[in-house]
């Protein structure tokens, strides 16, 4: 069993950054895919990045590319999200979750397997 747990959100204004962490444990966290995704009230979740086992690949949506990085630590178990130039649309409760059986990286939510409690973004324009 996979318990990823993620930190680092807050209230920040937008143009701000704001570095999120998803600290993993219970499973071979160097042997998984990794994402990142988010849901704002009343829309669906949708995918903001992904990175593949060895942090050689990464994916990011179009809305956050250029401002968006993931990144991870096979070492620490942990998979990074920094964002910078944040705007209000980037309000969202962010969730990181991991692709354990095939380690590909997915942009769907349904192809992960183990999920995250979430951290509230909040971005005042």
């Amino acid at each position: 069993q996979v318990q990823l747990v993620e930190s680092g959100g807050g209230l920040v204004q937008a143009g701000d950054s704001l570095r999120l962490s998803c600290a993993a444990s219970g499973g071979t966290f160097s042997n998984y895919a990794m994402g990142w995704f988010r849901q704002a009230p009343g829309k669906e979740r949708e995918f903001v990045a992904s990175i593949s086992w060895n942090g050689r690949d990464t994916d990011y949506a179009d809305s956050v590319k250029g401002r968006f990085a993931i990144s991870r630590d096979n070492a620490e178990n942990t998979v990074y999200l920094q964002m910078n130039n944040l705007k209000s649309d980037d309000t969202a409760v962010y969730y990181c979750a991991a692709e354990t059986l095939w380690a590909t990286m997915f942009r769907t939510p349904d192809e992960y397997d183990y999920w995250g409690q979430g951290t509230q973004v909040m971005v005042s324009s």
